[in-house]
């Protein structure tokens, strides 16, 4: 049976009938369930491949070609719209529900493939999702008089979308993780192909095959829910390699934290942070220069730092009365709090009465009237994207000078000066491009390599004489060695870091790009 053959019909006076409220419900459903698979392929490139911008923008760019694709392609469906429908419904099911979970396993077991079969998903979801909203036009166009046909689908289209675009960051990825969020809602579109089954079984040819069909989906995708767990352990288990003792998503990250031979190893959307055998070469690198250095520091902030780690080196100094945590998610502070084992890394030092920890966007704090400060530790992630690198601007430092005392230091910690020399001198010429004096350095700490910092400060930085007993790394006869930069590490001309080009981002990208690819 084909469009011209269907009966006309003239809309109900009596309002819409079920099978119209049916189907456009089956629309919220439908754009609901498009935009998590988009959201989901965008959200994991952003975390495996970095530059959250430039993955949401060339996932978004693909996935609508591919609507539109699907929508060209529907012209070509003249009989048995229902039974398409239902067809495009399960294989959305199944193809974008699963699309988290394969490309997480793709990560681990295939990681060369990652992003061939990245694109090559949103293409096919994409074709799909463009087919279906044409094709439930269609069908209703039998009752539903043109303008109000469009509108309704709209409606209920863009209704959808936002629910989701709500729903997605705040409650679906934090509470069930993005491999049985997108299954949830494969279950969704699978459950719209059973309404549709049910709708239209008087029309419908091979009604059982059709069953058959529903029934696999829905129990394929429910076995997948309720093996999730097991399908994102099997992928970390062979990334990490190291057994995994937690793990999280967050609204901003995944947090997973290893146990092996070497200890624990702590990684934020794929990257490690720190690792137990030598996090302390890296955290007494970054916080001892300027505190030995400023004399007597009262008030001391730490912004990013989550684990603790800083404030533990922080609090080795009697004359510390604050230490203000500047820590962007709320799962990374609690973990590192509440967690006996990772507690214990950080000597308990966030459970300190001195300890005060303030969850929110660090370049938010900076431009509210606060307290100034004797130190200040910057302790961020490298800038791998846009969302980080605004806080490696001179907007930023902007913004840092002005909470910091007239005799006190700054210290960011900077990648590493031989891998991304660029990328590091590029932070000293926009620390002294808002008039803040940039003192560079640098510590070998195994996991990472060569690791730099840059102190910033109003007045000449001075070598302290003497550093807090205890000390694992440094000490007062090595710490000079520290500022000596060799020929291959030496200062190189960069441009200013400016939120308005963000030029670190694609610079740190190019070199530690050309490192990955070897």
């Amino acid at each position: 049976m084909n469009d011209a053959a269907l009966p006309a019909r003239t809309p109900d006076a009596r309002g819409p009938q079920p099978v119209e409220i049916a189907l456009l419900a089956s629309v919220f459903v439908v754009a609901a369930c498009g935009l998590v698979y988009e959201l989901s392929a965008a959200a994991l490139s952003s975390y495996l491949l970095g530059d959250s911008v430039l993955q949401f923008s060339t996932i978004i760019g693909t996935y609508l070609f591919a609507m539109g694709v699907g929508s060209w392609l529907s012209r070509y469906f003249d009989r048995q719209l229902p039974a398409h429908f239902l067809r495009i419904e399960l294989m959305v099911a199944l193809i974008g529900g699963a699309l988290p979970a394969i490309l997480f396993l793709a990560n681990a077991y295939v990681p060369s493939a990652f992003r061939l079969l990245l694109y090559g998903l949103v293409m096919v979801v994409g074709t799909l999702v463009g087919l279906e909203i044409p094709l439930v036009m269609r069908i209703l166009k039998r009752n539903i008089v043109l303008k109000n046909l469009v509108s309704q689908v709209l409606t209920f289209d863009y209704l959808g979308a936002l629910a989701v675009s709500v729903a997605f960051p705040l409650i679906l990825v934090p509470q069930l993780g993005m491999i049985r969020t997108g299954l949830l809602f494969g279950f969704m579109n699978a459950a719209v192909a059973v309404w549709a089954l049910w709708l239209f079984r008087h029309e419908l040819r091979r009604v059982g095959a059709h069953a058959m069909a529903c029934f696999l989906a829905l129990a394929a995708l429910v076995a997948a829910f309720v093996w999730a767990d097991h399908i994102t352990t099997l992928a970390e288990d062979k990334f990490y390699q190291d057994r995994i003792v937690f793990s999280a998503t967050s609204p901003y990250q995944r947090i997973v934290v290893t146990r092996g031979l070497l200890g624990h190893r702590l990684f934020l959307n794929g990257n490690l942070q720190f690792a137990e055998r030598d996090e302390y070469r890296y955290h007494e690198a970054l916080v001892h220069p300027v505190m030995a250095a400023q004399g007597a520091p009262k008030k001391v902030a730490v912004l990013g730092g989550g684990d603790g780690m800083a404030v533990r080196e922080i609090l080795k100094y009697p004359s510390v009365e604050s230490v203000t945590l500047v820590e962007l998610d709320p799962n990374m502070t609690k973990l590192f709090t509440d967690h006996e084992t990772l507690a214990a890394l950080n000597g308990h030092s966030l459970s300190s009465p001195k300890v005060k920890i303030v969850n929110t966007d660090a370049f938010q704090w900076l431009q509210q009237p606060g307290d100034m400060f004797d130190v200040i530790v910057v302790d961020f992630p490298d800038p791998t994207n846009f969302a980080i690198g605004k806080l490696y601007t001179n907007s930023f430092y902007a913004l840092l000078e002005k909470r910091l005392s007239a005799s006190g230091y700054a210290v960011i910690q900077t990648t590493s000066p031989l891998v991304a020399r660029k990328s590091y001198w590029t932070v000293a010429t926009t620390i002294e491009s808002v008039g803040l004096r940039a003192t560079p350095y640098h510590a070998h700490v195994p996991s990472f390599g060569e690791w730099g910092y840059i102190i910033a400060s109003r007045r000449p930085y001075r070598m302290p004489d003497a550093l807090p007993s205890g000390l694992r790394f440094l000490s007062p006869s090595t710490l000079p060695l520290m500022f000596d930069f060799p020929l291959d590490m030496a200062r190189v001309p960069a441009e200013v870091n400016r939120l308005s080009n963000q030029i670190l981002v694609t610079t740190y990208e190019q070199e530690w790009g050309k490192v990955m690819a070897h």
